[in-house]
């Protein structure tokens, strides 16, 4: 796979200075950029994607002296170029730009700048892939096939359960805690993108499951947190799992050492689950955690859902970021005419 590193002109571009003097402006306009984006709570994985464009793109300016106000269309658009002859995707270099029009917009805000020419570029048409999207049977299937046998196995199906009920990220599924959840309202309080919270439905199906994880597999999973606490690797300090047992705080879904979990975690179970599972469902094998949540949005709306509830379980900022459900559905329907009619 090509690098993202963006290869440089070789004639000079815009009014330069040297490369030291460069590097310090450009070095404040980046601190500048992250404390906006703390002010604004844009979430961690998003700031630090921004961020390291930013020091990218930094690094390109430098290398041609040019400071944060040295920069111009022309040269943003040499920069765009480089990225796409790099082999970038257009999402990446979508990405890429609204990074740029972020820095570039903090320093018009600070008056380091008169406007933001990043602003005028236009950004490379993506691709318009539809979410993959699992059948009722398929996630059934891959559900079912987790037994409720050990620790681990009762808080995968407990953790897949939830994830397909209630159509969380894989983020938001680790960020769970004890306290996230509400039997007595059969719903789940859900931290997501950009710190909104909201309050999502769970299923029969999934409240079972999590009864039973709760009952029978976390207790075992956290005792794995008591012993690595009594006899710490090597000597060092074990790392606290942040539960107090007396209040019934803590992470929802642990690791086997008793730990939160991380992303990597769950795209990991979800993947060994779905290969079990593929005699019965060869459409697996392109199950990940995402999927489960495009599933989840795509057969409530299947059921006669409204857009717009979809949305506000979903998290979406924008109801055009839910739409994207209304074609996935358009086109099974086209698939089913096509198969189904006489004259198709």
């Amino acid at each position: 796979m090509r690098t993202e590193s963006a290869s440089a002109p070789s004639e000079p571009v815009g009014g330069k200075r040297g490369a030291g003097k460069a590097s310090e402006e450009w070095s404040r306009a980046l601190a500048a950029l992250e404390q906006d984006l703390l002010r604004r709570a844009v979430a961690e994985r998003t700031r630090r994607a921004y961020l390291g464009d930013c020091r990218q793109f930094i690094a390109w300016a430098v290398a041609r002296e040019l400071g944060p106000d040295a920069v111009e269309l022309r040269a943003l658009r040499r920069y765009v170029a480089a990225l796409s002859e790099a082999g970038l995707a257009p999402a990446s270099i979508a990405r890429k730009l609204a990074s740029l029009r972020a820095l570039l917009g903090v320093l018009r805000a600070s008056g380091a700048r008169s406007e933001n020419p990043a602003e005028l570029l236009i950004a490379p048409k993506r691709s318009s892939r539809l979410p993959h999207v699992l059948r009722p049977g398929e996630v059934a299937a891959l559900l079912e096939r987790i037994p409720a046998a050990g620790p681990l196995e009762l808080r995968d199906r407990a953790m897949f359960e939830l994830a397909y009920a209630s159509g969380l990220r894989a983020a938001e599924l680790v960020g769970l805690e004890l306290d996230s959840l509400s039997f007595d309202a059969e719903s789940v309080r859900v931290e997501g993108k950009g710190g909104r919270t909201r309050v999502v439905p769970v299923g029969e199906h999934a409240l079972a499951a999590l009864a039973d994880y709760l009952a029978r597999g976390r207790p075992a999973l956290a005792r794995g947190r008591e012993r690595s606490a009594r006899a710490p690797a090597q000597g060092s300090p074990a790392v606290a799992g942040g539960e107090d047992s007396a209040t019934g705080t803590g992470p929802l879904f642990l690791s086997r050492a008793g730990r939160r979990l991380c992303t990597s975690d769950v795209r990991r179970r979800l993947r060994r689950w779905a290969r079990l599972a593929l005699a019965q469902a060869p459409a697996l094998a392109q199950a990940h955690p995402h999927a489960l949540r495009h599933s989840f949005a795509t057969h409530l709306l299947d059921g006669g859902a409204d857009l717009r509830a979809i949305q506000e379980m979903l998290g979406h900022a924008s109801i055009s970021t839910t739409q994207v459900y209304t074609r996935v559905e358009s086109s099974r329907l086209r698939v089913a005419y096509a198969r189904a009619h006489p004259r198709a």
